[in-house]
């Protein structure tokens, strides 16, 4: 990575789920989850069914504004929203362009919803990608899709010559991942977590690690560093503060193995810029300097001084330049309420 005294390129989060931006406060599930499936079928597999266009439009655009405020200039999001999938992606590029950040969009193809919810899936992904958009071709989990929709998405993504973005072996559910995809993949796909492969998995791709989401819903470590392809940096929705995400991989892999050194979770940051080349161009400035990874790994609250997105300056003086941040949050907060109320009714 290009570094200068207090500067950067802009970083890069490797895997979102920016309508996750609305969900802190959400109403309590049904029940306590007892483990990660009741994790994702009582709380992100309802919230996913309750968004609308106007949730999915609030949710980007706060997610993007916090984005920018920890210096984060380019997104590579994963979308789901089953009763909104038409048109979804291009709400969310759309609300990023407005704040100033730079993203990549997949809708998440499953066959939860029937042979019909996959199709539209495949269909928003075909769409947005013939349209020009920036993205990758989404799909949920191999265990919640069938060997013929995982074949459909890679057929898609190979025709548009982007890989796809997937949730891989995050969870015990889904330990068969590896042999359902191993002959699908290739070197563009982004595969997400990896918690439970083998350590001579065959896939191809670039493995994105979520440190912080995997600790919160009990998957297991992923211990990256048994791995040969490339490993990228994610946050799997939970903000996009990437330094704040690089501190947390160095203390896990420390905590793992005490021989690591804060170089080997920089080192990821690293491969996020080549998922996203274009925010090699942006620059932050931060409040902080050296920009060295031992010095960051035991100095929280680092912030950008000012961040400057394809030659424009997008954050400067504790505020964003292109859009009113203040607006936003109400409205995100107004949305959140409406959401919530959905939520609430939703058996």
């Amino acid at each position: 990575m290009d570094l200068s005294a207090a500067q950067t390129p802009g970083m890069v989060c490797a895997h979102h789920h920016l309508y996750s931006a609305l969900a802190r406060g959400m109403p309590a599930p049904p029940r306590t989850p007892g483990g990660f499936l009741e994790i994702l079928e009582l709380v992100w597999w309802r919230l996913d069914r309750a968004l609308d266009a106007d949730t999915i439009h609030w949710s980007a655009k706060l997610g993007a504004l916090e984005a920018l405020e920890r210096g984060c200039t380019a997104i590579i999001d994963h979308h789901e929203s089953p009763n909104a999938i038409e048109g979804s992606l291009s709400i969310i590029a759309d609300a990023c362009a407005e704040v100033g950040v730079r993203v990549s969009c997949a809708y998440g193809v499953t066959d939860r919803h029937g042979a019909d919810g996959a199709q539209r899936g495949l269909a928003e992904n075909d769409r947005f990608l013939a349209a020009g958009g920036r993205g990758y071709v989404g799909v949920h989990a191999a265990f919640t899709c069938s060997d013929d929709t995982l074949a459909a998405a890679a057929e898609l993504a190979n025709r548009h010559g982007v890989g796809v973005h997937i949730h891989v072996a995050e969870g015990a559910a889904d330990v068969e991942a590896a042999d359902r995809i191993r002959e699908l993949t290739t070197d563009e796909w982004l595969l997400i977590h990896g918690v439970h492969l083998p350590d001579d998995h065959g896939l191809r791709g670039t493995i994105v690690h979520n440190p912080r989401s995997n600790m919160n819903n009990a998957v297991g470590y992923a211990r990256p560093t048994r791995f040969t392809n490339p490993i990228g940096l994610g946050t799997d929705g939970i903000g996009a503060d990437m330094l704040d995400e690089f501190r947390v991989a160095y203390v896990k892999l420390r905590e793992h193995d005490v021989t690591e050194t804060p170089d080997t979770a920089w080192a990821m940051l690293a491969t996020n810029l080549t998922l996203f080349p274009e925010a090699n161009q942006d620059r932050v400035t931060w409040t902080y300097e050296p920009i060295d990874p031992w010095r960051l790994a035991f100095s929280p609250g680092v912030g950008p001084v000012s961040v400057e997105v394809d030659g424009e300056i997008s954050w400067a003086d504790g505020a964003p330049t292109r859009v009113d941040g203040a607006e936003i949050r109400a409205k995100a907060a107004e949305a959140a309420d409406k959401l919530f109320a959905k939520l609430e009714d939703m058996p």
